[in-house]
């Protein structure tokens, strides 16, 4: 009796030394500290954050941070063949089920559904030392952290703060999603993607409309009726921006305050998106594979959003790789580059100019404005013919004002996706000798995988207007629908991003690209694309200078 009263005084005493600090700092400011010690790695003294394993060098800072493994929606995933569980207050705290089933928490892999409850004392027991609940060691894979008080109540505070019963978004009978439109977007390609999307919403929830049942755990355990999921409606809601760019974070920040919405789906963008990008990130909101020619420099380095590809920054190393490997090492003396002001192909030349002047290369440029005449591309054209390459920022009209005869001795390159990929209407002159960029599957090899999103979008009686566009939106909404499913009812944005990474590799259909991969801190899908020509034949056969190469 004794040894019992001892042990419950030390566990009291305990649980009041990680309260007072939490008291002392105030609430926000304990989860504040507890965010850099799990994202960061960084104690509250500003020192690095020590994570030790037996037989294993000490961790420090970044590379001990709690992120690592548990992800930052603190619902773990995996590690291999091992299985990390879910370590949000919701999880660690919840009290075993009486009946042999839990209707309030949803499931998650990894989930501990047998174990006693923690509590402050136990939690920071395990933190330290490496052990559960129960007195159990736990995996190998877990270090122990020797935090102080101040510290562990922090952490802890921050692992309860993560839990999200209330999501924006998400009602009862209804999942609210936004698609983004800026001002200078194609108005073509507008209208092709509004169709897919609004169809798509409206399969989904005919199909839909069955309640459903719990989904059922095999076995009589302690997760037996945990696993569950509620059929919500698909809302779509358009937030199409006017005005300057400057302007654009505010009306979305409008629009969200006005119609919440759990994450923005697909999109169109025109020069620019990274005003969208910085808004999304800053409201922490997923936005999932926008159709943009030109995603902002840096996109890797966030979150939130996710793309298909790099685009035109991609062409611009595909085009910088060959133009050098072609010259044998020995670049070119001088390059122009021409594109209209207020394009995509902006983005691409400044990328490309950047990468050829660090390796000694002259770079200059023709920009014609956004409004010029068509004969404006030929003079440009025929004034770079004394360089040693020419590469071409041009969309379809204008790559076919270009003159009939071809520049003598000068490499020519351009932007397969803005000049209409294997429709390019090159002059005949300018095919065998022009090389283009081109950031997809070879048609003959992705033809397969189109056709499944082509057979839908016909068999719907879709006008098919911007096949690209098209079936990159109908990929980006099956993609979606089928994380949302092997969620479970998890409605926490940072989870959403996290499926996604690990479910997209697993995807067959995939569209206009070979494979879609994400690994941690990644955020283009796609890695790579060919350096190609038209051949002669009609129909735009593309005959391969450069083999697939994700630069």
């Amino acid at each position: 009796m004794l040894g019992l009263l001892q042990r419950l005084l030390a566990a009291s005493l305990t649980l009041a030394a990680l309260a007072a600090p939490a008291r002392a700092l105030g609430a926000e400011a304990v989860a504040d500290a507890g965010e850099a010690i799990y994202r960061r790695g960084v104690t509250g003294s500003g020192a690095p954050l020590e994570a030790r394993r037996e037989g294993a060098e000490t961790a420090l800072g970044a590379a001990a941070a709690c992120v690592n493994c548990h992800r930052r929606s603190g619902f773990g995933g995996r590690e291999g063949r091992a299985v990390v569980p879910p370590i949000t207050g919701r999880y660690l705290y919840r009290p075993l089920p009486k009946d042999g089933g839990d209707r309030d928490i949803p499931y998650v892999e990894g989930v501990r559904g047998e174990r006693e409850p923690y509590t402050d004392a136990l939690l920071a027991r395990a933190i330290r030392e490496g052990v559960d609940s129960q007195g159990k060691a736990l995996s190998y894979l877990m270090p122990n952290y020797a935090l102080g008080d101040a510290d562990m109540a922090s952490l802890i505070a921050y692992l309860k703060a993560l839990d999200q019963r209330r999501v924006p978004g998400v009602t009862e009978t209804t999942l609210h999603l936004a698609t983004v439109i800026t001002p200078d977007a194609d108005p073509v390609k507008r209208a092709g993607m509004l169709d897919v999307m609004r169809q798509f919403f409206s399969d989904r929830n005919i199909r839909q409309m069955v309640p459903a049942p719990r989904m059922q755990a095999s076995g009589k355990t302690a997760l037996g009726r945990s696993m569950f999921m509620v059929h919500r409606g698909w809302q779509l809601h358009v937030w199409e921006l006017t005005g300057a760019e400057s302007t654009w974070q505010r009306q979305l920040e409008r629009w969200l305050a006005a119609e919440p919405v759990f994450a923005v789906i697909s999109g169109l963008g025109g020069r620019s998106w990274a005003p969208v990008h910085a808004f999304c990130e800053r409201a922490a909101l997923p936005c999932l594979f926008p159709n943009v020619e030109a995603p902002p420099e840096g996109a890797d380095q966030d979150f939130y959003s996710i793309y298909f590809s790099r685009g035109v920054l991609l062409e611009a190393d595909l085009i910088g790789k060959h133009l050098l490997d072609a010259a044998g090492g020995s670049p070119a003396s001088r390059v122009v580059q021409i594109y209209r002001a207020a394009d995509s192909g902006e983005a691409g030349a400044s990328k490309l100019a950047a990468f050829l002047r660090a390796r000694g290369v002259a770079v200059s440029s023709r920009v014609l404005p956004a409004d010029a005449p068509a004969s404006a591309v030929t003079e440009a054209a025929r004034r770079a013919a004394s360089a040693g390459a020419m590469v071409l920022w041009l969309r379809g009209p204008d790559v076919a004002a270009l003159p009939g005869s071809l520049p003598e001795g000068v490499r020519i390159y351009l932007s397969g996706l803005m000049a209409g990929l294997e429709r390019a209407p090159l002059p005949k002159a300018w095919k065998a000798q022009a090389r283009m960029a081109y950031p997809f599957d070879l048609p003959d090899r992705r033809r397969v995988r189109v056709d499944y999103a082509l057979a839908w979008i016909v068999g719907r009686h879709i006008p098919l207007v911007a096949e690209q566009v098209q079936i990159d939106t109908y990929l980006a909404l099956g993609l979606l629908s089928e994380t949302l499913t092997h969620m479970a009812d998890n409605f926490v944005r940072d989870f959403l991003v996290e499926r996604m990474e690990s479910d997209l590799a697993h995807r067959i259909i995939t569209g206009y690209y070979p494979r879609l991969t994400l690994a941690t801190r990644q955020r283009f899908a796609s890695k790579g694309g060919y350096v190609v020509h038209l051949g002669e034949a009609k129909g735009g056969r593309l005959v391969v200078d450069q083999d697939w190469l994700a630069p």
